[in-house]
């Protein structure tokens, strides 16, 4: 077994793991990254997830490490790509003229970008990325977790990683119950934590579906995939509010929970720069093709792109079946099998059965986009994950914090160690047991460091959805940008606690030391307050 030393270990290397590494490293210090997949990005990459951004992103509420990733992407289309002159004259270009976000483009873009940003770094010898790597122990010695032991997915390789500060930047915070970390899962009772969506008993094995994207086109001939396994099963599965099976362009509209009926044309001659992607106005899903569109063939001079690239994240391939916390390997990978099947049963349906405006059925010139996901199979390289587990932190974030419905005009919550700031719905997707959408109005809010710290362990700080949110909460926290700020401000407090001798329960609870660690944030570029800005 290799042993590796280091300052600052980042377990995870999605976006808030990244964010994480750039936070120590450009604080001088060492850092370790694992990665469990074989990009790094997490839900921008390997899960394929186009970024949900609140409306203002174009101007402020984001920190300044995010907007850099935000506008490398677009540099990078406009060095590399073959962008009409109306496009890449196009301030706010937007490669897929996705109504779902601003920004929508292809993983390989965002994965560059993010590879581009850690190279110095590992040209330095101060950054060491592990991958495929996933953690399978942790040695703690009273409140310390002193090192981290990781596993090659491929061949059961480990290597042991000591030290000073661990950041979980995992997806479903899999180094908590390693290192023995205080945390919960699911849905809290209504007695606990007070919040008006919560149900009366806790829920644990409740947790939002997972889902595993895909990335389609539209050309001439006929590309239809092998009937799937299970597909008469998911053929007739049908969720109890659903209002008609879950195969199908009938489903609950999450703000409202109407059945309501989307639509889906393949390559609409839309305009781009026409698109509004604005979630104050709508969620943008009403036509499925547009919806999280990723490459835009109108954007792109003519016969650069045969069809435009279509990013399947709809409510259709959402997994409801059963979580993938804290149960055996053996059952997590039969449910992620499952969603798999279910999202290839979703791409076959498309193509064979699925109703067309010319009163017809199926899209045989669908086609799978493998080549732009990373892999064989066709479908994302990682599922979708929408909720993880969860620390009971210094600070839980609670519903009646930022619920529009309970604060009204005041806000949210403002707190005294805010580290950040992020805006999106409560967005809540149908969950494993059995509930439909939570969609909740919610403030404009602020991120407290107390979320970022377990009440017990004094050299382990959450890195991304992993923070100390409710089950309700999370539905506006677990967003691309809020995962980053959390993860990129983890990363520098680790390195701040180095730099000054301290531990991050002690910033956090002197004024004068969150003063000064809040000033560092702020000369960073990390916004902690918003300006009059108000819920949607």
């Amino acid at each position: 077994m290799r042993e590796l030393k280091t300052d600052i270990l980042v377990v995870g290397g999605g976006l808030g793991g990244v964010a994480a590494a750039l936070g120590a490293l450009e604080a001088g210090r060492t850092v370790v990254m694992s990665e469990a997949y074989d990009w790094i990005g997490g839900q921008l990459t390997s899960q394929a997830v186009p970024p949900d951004e609140h409306s203002w992103v174009e101007r402020f509420g984001v920190t300044r490490r995010y907007r850099a990733l935000r506008d490398g992407i677009r540099r990078y289309y406009r060095d590399h790509y073959p962008l009409t002159a109306a496009s890449r004259a196009w301030d706010e270009l937007n490669p897929g003229a996705g109504w779902v976000s601003r920004l929508c483009a292809e993983p390989r873009v965002g994965l560059a970008v993010l590879e581009a940003m850690l190279a110095p770094h590992r040209g330095a010898g101060r950054l060491t990325v592990l991958q495929p790597y996933r953690p399978v122990s942790a040695d703690t010695q009273g409140d310390t977790v002193r090192a981290v032991t990781l596993r090659h997915r491929d061949t059961a390789d480990e290597i042991t990683v000591e030290a000073a500060f661990v950041i979980d930047a995992t997806e479903l915070g899999d180094l908590l119950p390693l290192a023995g970390c205080d945390y919960t899962t699911g849905f809290e009772s209504q007695a606990d934590t007070g919040e008006p969506s919560a149900p009366p008993e806790a829920q644990p094995h409740n947790v939002q579906a997972v889902s595993i994207c895909f990335a389609i086109d539209h050309v001439a001939g006929d590309h239809t995939i092998d009937k799937p396994r299970n597909y008469d099963f998911w053929r007739s599965y049908q969720p109890h509010f659903w209002g008609g099976p879950l195969l199908g362009f009938k489903a609950p509209n999450p703000r409202t929970l109407e059945i309501s009926e989307r639509s889906f044309t393949p390559n609409p001659d839309d305009d781009p720069l026409q698109v509004d992607a604005d979630q104050r106005k709508s969620g943008g899903d009403q036509n499925l093709w547009t919806f999280r569109r990723i490459a835009a063939r109108r954007n792109f001079v003519p016969g650069a792109y045969a069809s435009d690239i279509c990013l399947v994240n709809w409510p259709m391939i959402d997994y409801m079946e059963g979580t993938i916390i804290d149960v055996p390997e053996a059952e997590q990978a039969r449910h992620l099998q499952s969603a798999a099947e279910l999202s290839r049963s979703v791409f076959y349906w498309l193509q064979t059965e699925a109703p067309r405006v010319d009163g017809g059925t199926g899209f045989p010139g669908l086609r799978l986009r493998g080549d732009v996901t990373g892999t064989s199979h066709g479908l994302a390289m990682a599922p979708y994950i929408r909720e993880s587990r969860r620390i009971l932190g210094v600070t839980r974030i609670v519903e009646q914090d930022l619920s529009h419905a309970v604060r009204g005009d005041q806000g949210a919550v403002r707190y005294r160690d805010s580290i950040g700031i992020g805006m999106y719905r409560i967005d809540l997707h149908p969950s494993t047991g059995g509930d439909n959408y939570i969609d909740v109005p919610s403030c404009p809010f602020e991120i407290p460091l107390g979320a970022l710290l377990p009440r017990r362990i004094t050299n382990l700080l959450a890195g991304g959805k992993n923070i100390a949110t409710t089950h309700i909460t999370n539905g506006c926290l677990r967003l691309h940008p809020v995962e980053w700020n959390v993860g990129e401000v983890a990363g520098m407090l680790a390195a701040h606690c180095l730099a000054h001798a301290t531990t991050p329960h002690a910033v956090q609870a002197d004024d004068a030391r969150l003063a000064t660690f809040q000033a560092m944030l702020a000369h960073a570029g990390v916004e902690t307050r918003w300006p009059d800005v108000r819920a949607y």
